[in-house]
C-alpha cells in the first residue's frame, strides 16, 4: 500500500513473546498479535463477520480463530482459511529493533469481504397476502415416542381449531418434537455477537429453532403459546425457546430494527400447581418486549393449586370441562380479531424511540465491524 510508514512501539520482544495470541489496542486500531514458533505476526483485531475481537480467540495451526463465530484468518497474511483466502483482514508489517517490537500501522494489505449468501431467515420481513395466520406453540415436555395427554396442549388444539373456523390459517409447533440447542451465550460475549438469525441457527443447519423463528417472525399474525406450570414457572422448553429468541429483541437494542410488527400474542397456562399470574406476567413481559400486542384478557389458565397431587383428576377435569375449552375458543377469537385490527391500521413501527428502552442509546455499544472499517478508511 502507498503512504508514509507509521511505526509504533509495541513493547519488549521478550514480554510479547510470552503470549501466543493477544488483542492490542493502539488508539482506535485493534491488532491481533501472534507469536508462533518464535515468529510474530500482526493482523487486524476485528473479524470480517461481525467484528469479533480476533486477538481474544485462539490459534489453530497458522490461523487465528474468532471467539465469536469461529471464522479463521492466517496469523501473518490475514487471508481467510482455505477456500476463503480472499475473505481477508488487514495485515501489518513488524520489525524487531534493540529488543523491542515495532508495528507499521499503515497496513500491508487491505480488508476484503467476500459476499456470503444470506440465511433465508435474514430476508426482509414482509406480510404476504392471505388470511389471518395463527401459530400455536406447545411448550409441554414429553417423549414423542410415548405421548401423553397434555392439558395445555389440548386447550391449545381447541383454540387453533376455533381459529380455523373463523377462516384463519392455523398451525401448531410442538417444541418437544423439535431438536434445537439451548442458548450458548453469544450475547454474553458481546451484544454484537448475538446476531439475527441466531448465531447457532446460522452455523448449524440441523438446528430446528429455525422453524420457530420462521413461524413467529415471518409467518404468524397471532401467536398462541401453551405451557404447563412447573414449580411455579413456565415449562423448561418455554424458557429454552425464549432464551434463543433474545436475538429477536437484540435487533431492537443494537440496530433499532423491530422484527415483530403488528403481531398478537396470547397464552394458555395450566398446571397442578398455582402461580398463574406470575407465569402469565413473565410471558406477557417477554412477548411485549419483542414487539407483540395482546387482546383483551390475553390468557386463560387452570390450576388445582398446591394441595392437589391427584393429577389423574386434573387431566379428567380439563378433558371434561366445556367451560375451559370454550374459553380457549374465545381466546383464539380475540387474538384473531385483534390481529385483524392491527393489519388494518399498521399500528406498530419499524423503529422505536430509544429512550427508556433496553440498552438505549448512547449506551448500546458501537458496532465493532463498522468501527474497524471506519478506522481503516480514515487511515488510508
Amino acid at each position: 500500500m502507498n503512504g508514509e510508514a507509521r511505526w509504533h512501539d509495541l513493547g519488549p520482544v521478550a514480554e510479547l513473546a510470552k503470549h501466543r495470541l493477544r488483542q492490542i489496542a493502539i488508539g482506535r486500531t485493534k491488532i491481533a498479535l501472534t507469536c508462533k514458533d518464535g515468529r510474530f505476526g500482526a493482523i487486524s483485531g476485528a473479524c470480517n463477520h461481525a467484528g469479533g475481537p480476533l486477538g481474544e480467540g485462539h490459534l489453530d495451526g497458522d490461523y487465528v480463530v474468532c471467539p465469536w463465530h469461529h471464522w479463521k484468518f492466517h496469523c501473518s497474511t490475514g487471508e481467510g482459511e482455505p477456500g476463503f483466502e480472499k475473505d481477508c483482514v488487514p495485515s501489518y508489517e513488524l520489525r524487531e529493533e534493540d529488543g523491542r517490537l515495532w508495528i507499521n500501522l499503515l497496513p500491508v494489505t487491505r480488508r476484503n469481504k467476500l459476499p456470503h449468501p444470506h440465511h433465508p431467515l435474514a430476508r426482509p420481513v414482509r406480510r404476504e397476502p392471505g388470511p389471518i395466520r395463527v401459530l400455536g406453540i406447545s411448550t409441554t415436555v414429553m417423549d414423542p415416542a410415548f405421548p401423553r395427554y397434555s392439558t395445555s396442549e389440548a386447550l391449545l388444539e381447541t383454540a387453533l381449531a376455533a381459529a380455523g373456523e373463523t377462516g384463519a390459517e392455523a398451525r401448531c409447533l410442538r417444541l418437544s418434537e423439535l431438536k434445537f440447542r439451548a442458548c450458548e451465550g453469544y450475547y454474553s460475549k458481546s451484544a454484537h455477537a448475538c446476531t439475527w438469525p441466531c448465531s447457532i441457527t446460522q452455523m448449524d443447519p440441523a438446528d430446528e429453532m429455525a422453524e420457530v423463528y420462521e413461524g413467529i417472525v415471518h409467518w404468524a399474525d397471532a401467536i398462541l403459546v401453551g405451557t404447563p406450570i412447573r414449580w411455579g414457572s413456565a415449562s423448561s422448553l418455554y424458557y429454552k425457546m425464549v432464551e434463543r429468541m433474545n436475538c429477536v429483541q437484540n435487533q431492537v437494542t443494537i440496530r433499532n430494527k423491530v422484527l415483530l410488527r403488528n403481531k398478537v400474542a396470547a397464552f394458555i397456562i395450566t398446571g397442578g400447581q398455582d402461580n398463574v399470574q406470575a407465569v402469565a406476567g413473565q410471558m406477557m413481559g417477554f412477548f411485549g418486549e419483542i414487539g407483540c400486542l395482546f387482546p383483551q384478557f390475553p390468557y386463560i389458565a387452570h390450576s388445582r393449586g398446591w394441595s392437589a397431587e391427584d393429577m389423574e383428576r386434573n387431566v379428567a377435569f380439563v378433558q371434561q370441562s366445556e367451560s375451559l375449552h370454550q374459553a380457549a375458543r374465545e381466546l383464539a377469537g380475540r387474538a384473531v380479531a385483534t390481529a385483524k385490527v392491527l393489519l388494518a391500521t399498521e399500528m406498530e413501527p419499524e423503529k422505536v424511540a430509544r429512550g427508556g428502552r433496553k440498552g438505549n442509546q448512547p449506551m448500546a455499544p458501537e458496532s465493532p465491524a463498522e468501527m474497524a472499517v471506519q478506522v481503516e478508511t480514515e487511515a488510508g
